[in-house]
């Protein structure tokens, strides 16, 4: 456990531009990355790394034209009037706002690709009664989505042609030194770390959430864990 803490603590003190996946940031949406397949000799399963991954989404750039002798900007031309700088600006959404419409896409997202006759898990409706509650903050928010992300890459096998989910029976702690299984929790993991630094989850609510969901599933002690994520 000693050990385990360490690792916690000193990736708090870590700086903004480590190379630690990122997370929820302005525009971001949510969508799966898709599983690569294990060796055939292992299992055929295929490890997934996972996560929601949350990028920025940056608007298209201006299609003016440059030309300087034949085109001008649409203007009113009694008083000059640049109509484009005249549209009211979007409003700023809170961080409230941001986990609210990345939950949305989330739910959208999974539930589109269950496969026929299988069931969300509980995550799931957990993440959706956070985000229509009303009651709930962003820190709540990140909770439930944090822990559907873990849910969907423990418990799903994503069909490589289709992206269909279908329940895995992939056994993690007779795998354990399979890549591809190390390389998904270690990713996991560092994501929990970063939401962390970020404000969005607090220390105990994340160890709590990467001992039972993460570190039971290895069958490894917090020691064990870290020793075998290279920590």
């Amino acid at each position: 456990m000693k050990l385990y803490l360490v690792y916690l603590n000193a990736l708090l003190a870590m700086s903004a531009s480590a190379t630690i996946v990122g997370a929820f940031t302005a525009g971001a949406s949510p969508g799966a990355v898709v599983r690569q397949q294990c060796p055939r000799s292992a299992s055929p399963r295929r490890a997934v790394y996972g996560s929601v991954l949350l990028s920025p989404i940056v608007p298209a750039a201006s299609s003016y034209s440059t030309t300087t002798t034949t085109t001008t900007l649409l203007r009113m031309s009694s008083s000059d009037f640049d109509f484009p700088s005249a549209m009211p600006s979007k409003p700023e959404q809170t961080m409230k706002e941001k986990m609210e419409e990345s939950a949305t896409q989330f739910i959208a997202d999974l539930t589109a690709r269950l496969g026929d006759g299988v069931d969300p898990p509980p995550e799931l409706e957990a993440l959706r009664e956070a985000r229509d509650g009303g009651d709930s903050d962003e820190n709540v928010l990140a909770v439930r989505i944090y822990e559907l992300m873990i849910e969907q890459g423990m418990t799903y096998d994503i069909d490589p042609d289709t992206g269909r989910l279908t329940p895995t029976q992939f056994d993690i702690k007779e795998n354990l030194d399979i890549p591809e299984v190390k390389k998904e929790f270690k990713h996991l993991y560092s994501y929990g770390m970063e939401l962390i630094k970020r404000g969005l989850i607090d220390l105990d609510a994340c160890k709590d959430i990467v001992e039972k969901r993460l570190i039971e599933r290895t069958g490894l002690s917090p020691e064990e864990f870290d020793k075998w994520l290279g920590y």
